[in-house]
């Protein structure tokens, strides 16, 4: 009676770290409630139409999906 050999272990899955998306950007932020009217806070942009809101940032805003930016006048 012949026996098996022993099967050789199991190599251990190596662990894949999805790469990190985009920050989910905050709603609370885009919006300001008045009553019953809602008033949006940042500039839309103007390539990319409504509903696609800019960064503001101390010396300009930029659009993220298409790249427009709008630069600050100096004073």
């Amino acid at each position: 009676m012949k026996m098996a050999a022993p099967a050789a272990p199991a190599a251990k899955k190596k662990e894949v770290k999805k790469p990190a998306g985009p920050k989910s950007v905050s709603k609370k932020d885009a919006y300001k409630v008045n009553g019953n009217k809602v008033e949006r806070t940042k500039p839309m942009c103007p390539k990319c139409g409504p509903g696609i809101f800019m960064a503001v940032h101390k010396d300009r805003v930029s659009c993220g999906k298409c790249g427009y930016t709008e630069f600050s006048k100096k004073e």
